[in-house]
């Protein structure tokens, strides 16, 4: 298509047999994405929504609420030209929009994983007009193309799914009609465009404090089903929405009429769609807004989504391919070490040479392969921490030989040393708050930003940042440290005005400062593994995860409540990237350590817990985990997670999560008993569960932990099912199920 066309309708995009992608040009020039689908023949074409949404100040919305689909400036957008690059395993596709009215240029990129169902989009604003603009917001992704079939009954097919999250609390999955969340409306207004949005918000700069930056919706008739990301470390929004439109009905909206579905009169007959919106941060939703000056242009946060006509799984699935393919590389995906650290129900942040040793050598017996000391490293005996830190120089008094002989004994017994490190943050009483200059801290109002006793770092001040390269040259190239722990304890809410900003578009650019300054620290050092946390899993985002090795999945100290928040992790990332707290007590029964254990089994092993203590039965049982994970986490490294009993609920008395590959199927099927106590009787020893993928095929199932006949196993090939037996409460089990060559009669 000639760059200047205007005159014939027309369909940009491409389609690889996992994913279809159009854009339909009117002949307007208004740009409208028409159809992301995984293949399939192609529904009755919809006029849906343009490629962008943008807000400005003086130029609003054009029907009035708080929907990030019906801009001016959005439907104003017009088609200028377009152009096509492949770059394997990524094809990506810019195309450019021009406002004839501000000179306000979109650029509108998307980036499609080949032969996966996944892609990737953000947009490029450029002010090419003459006078400044004020952005409020800009969508990362707009599609009026969900997989909702047109007609009455369209929404009623289909769920929306997302995430709740908290401390403690991680991932915990939500279902919704469609129907229920937005809800049927125009009864006897048979041309009423709706208002409502079904939404979820960020709060403050814990990308996952509220919620994972992710959802879905799964149409449950027809498998169809969208899930997707937000891959920003801070303030994001995304929304579906309903719209009407009409068949054939062509042109924008203007001023005065809203959206071309406020028009009466012919042609075609109303008929409605879905639209999803996702975006990083807004005016209304983070106080972000961004005076764009003749020239300047500004970058909207990168957003994944992945299609599948085989459900939420199927779409997860390509997700975590996308996921895959984002990160950095790094060797620690392909490995998978297992990693020692000594907070966890164990040491609680107060670390000696006394307390280490024992846990030193006690790790390596078992099979660890890392050991990181967690919090408490820097600060003397007695000293309350939480507030001083920022310094982060080993303590004397707990290591009177220094900390390098507790390093050295790490590494003499095979194993790589790490440390904990809370690097944004410089505690109301550290030295270093007042040795810094005023602008390397987050302020709003000309006040500094105080959180929980600790002020916030802010790394687009170059002070900061060489504070900070400092501290980890001196831990990884002096203290010779492998592995760092980055931990971030603290909400510093809606962000930072310093340098005559709104606090959104500070925290923003803080928020791509951070990135920028991680790929330098692991240019420089290339070996070191860097692991997420958030408190836990309060800063759980592709942003983040691609560039960090490992993500902290929780804080939670209960291996009961564990087991939910361990089996739907793989929803949110990689398997690989998903630490899990395994803490084996001496106290423990067998099962018990054997429940702890299974929890990271499908993951990542973060062993804790007093090993050094156990009696020579429990720690070989502990041993016993390792050595079985060590040999399937090759083929963890490149599985896809299904979910047989579904997402886990909080409160489900059995839970279970597989992982499939190509030639192996793995299970981990808890039974954790009622946690409200209400007894015994809604919990059977008998689980039952599906495996779709090896339904009619003759498999052979074994219990490859723990591996002293506490469970039964039984595949039903015409069931396409696991039968599983676990007698005791709690207990937990590792099940490998490998398909035999010759299916089932």
């Amino acid at each position: 298509m000639a760059a200047g066309m205007r005159s014939a309708r027309a369909r940009i995009g491409w389609a690889d047999g996992a994913l279809d992608l159009g854009i339909d040009v009117e002949e307007d020039g208004t740009a409208r994405l028409a159809r992301l689908a995984a293949g399939g023949p192609e529904p009755e074409p919809l006029t849906g929504l343009p490629l962008v949404d943008v807000i400005i100040a003086g130029a609003g919305r054009s029907w009035s609420g708080s929907r990030y689909a019906e801009s001016v400036v959005g439907h104003r957008l017009r088609y200028a030209r377009h152009e096509e690059h492949a770059d394997s395993p990524w094809r990506q596709l810019r195309v450019e929009l021009e406002d004839p009215v501000t000179g306000l240029r979109a650029e509108v990129i998307y980036q499609v994983l080949e032969g996966c169902g996944a892609l990737r989009s953000w947009v490029c604003l450029t002010n090419d007009g003459a006078r400044p603009v004020t952005v409020e917001s800009v969508t990362s992704l707009l599609a009026g193309a969900l997989p909702v079939q047109p007609g009455d009954q369209g929404l009623a097919d289909c769920d929306v799914l997302w995430a709740d999250s908290d401390w403690l609390a991680e991932g915990r999955w939500q279902r919704r009609a469609l129907r229920d969340a937005l809800p049927d409306i125009d009864g006897r207004v048979p041309r009423a465009n709706p208002r409502g949005r079904f939404g979820l918000t960020s709060e403050g700069s814990w990308s996952s404090g509220a919620y994972l930056p992710m959802g879905a919706v799964v149409n449950r008739r027809t498998g169809q089903a969208w899930a997707w990301q937000i891959e920003h470390n801070g303030a994001w929004h995304w929304q579906v929405g309903e719209f009407t439109a009409r068949h054939g009905e062509d042109g924008p909206p203007s001023e005065e009429h809203g959206p071309p579905s406020r028009e009466a009169g012919p042609p075609g007959e109303n008929v409605r769609g879905a639209y999803l919106a996702l975006l990083g941060p807004t005016d209304s939703e983070h106080q972000w807004r961004l005076p764009l000056a003749p020239g300047a242009s500004f970058t909207t946060v990168p957003v994944a989504v992945a299609v599948s006509d085989e459900g939420f799984e199927g779409a997860i699935a390509r997700l975590t391919a996308c996921r895959r393919a984002v990160r950095r590389p790094h060797e620690d995906h392909r490995r998978l070490p297992v990693i020692f650290n000594d907070y966890m129900n164990t040491l609680n942040g107060d670390p000696t040479t006394e307390r280490l040793l024992p846990l030193i050598g006690a790790a390596a017996r078992v099979g660890a392969e890392y050991f990181c000391i967690d919090a408490g490293w820097y600060a003397d005996t007695g000293e309350g921490w939480w507030d001083s830190v920022g310094r982060w120089k080993p303590s004397s008094t707990r290591f009177p030989n220094g900390i390098a002989e507790v390093l050295d004994r790490i590494r003499a017994e095979g194993m790589v040393p790490g440390l904990w490190l809370e690097p944004e943050v410089v505690g109301v009483r550290s030295p270093v708050a007042d040795q810094l200059p005023p602008e390397a801290f987050f302020a709003r109002g000309g006040e500094r930003v105080v959180e929980h006793g600790r002020y916030h770092l802010d790394l687009r001040h170059p002070e900061a940042v060489k504070h900070l390269d400092e501290v980890v040259d001196f831990l990884v190239g002096d203290l010779g440290v492998g592995y760092l722990k980055l931990d971030y304890n603290v909400n510093a809410g809606p962000g930072t005005d310093t340098g005559g900003l709104s606090a959104g578009a500070g925290l923003l650019e803080h928020n791509r400062a951070h990135l920028q300054w991680l790929d330098r620290v692991l240019d420089r050092h290339p070996g070191l593994t860097i692991e997420n946390c958030g408190s836990g899993g309060m800063r759980m985002d592709y942003a983040m995860l691609s560039h960090f090795q490992l993500q902290s999945t929780s804080d939670q100290q209960d291996h009961l409540r564990y087991a939910v928040i361990a089996a739907a992790a793989p929803a949110a990332m990689a398997p690989e990237q998903a630490a899990v707290w395994a803490y084996p007590q001496p106290g423990f029964t067998d099962d018990e350590i054997a429940f702890t254990l299974c929890s990271a089994m499908l993951g990542r092993i973060h062993l804790s817990g007093h090993i050094d203590q156990m009696s020579t039965q429990q720690r070989a049982l502990v041993a016993e985990a390792v050595e079985v994970y060590k040999g399937i986490r090759a083929d963890l490294a490149r599985a896809v997670p299904f979910w047989p009993l579904g997402l886990p609920g909080w409160t489900d008395s059995r839970v279970a999560l597989g992982m499939r590959t190509p030639g192996v199927t793995y299970l981990v099927a808890w039974r954790r008993g009622p946690l409200d106590g209400s007894g015994q009787h809604a919990n059977p020893a008998v689980i039952t569960l599906p495996v779709r993928h090896l339904d009619g095929v003759a498999a052979t199932p074994e219990v490859l932990y723990p591996g002293d006949a506490r469970a039964e196993v039984r595949w039903e090939p015409a069931a396409g099912a696991l039968a599983v037996v676990l007698p005791r409460t709690p207990s937990a089990c590792l099940i490998q199920l490998r398909a035999n060559r010759a299916k089932a009669s």
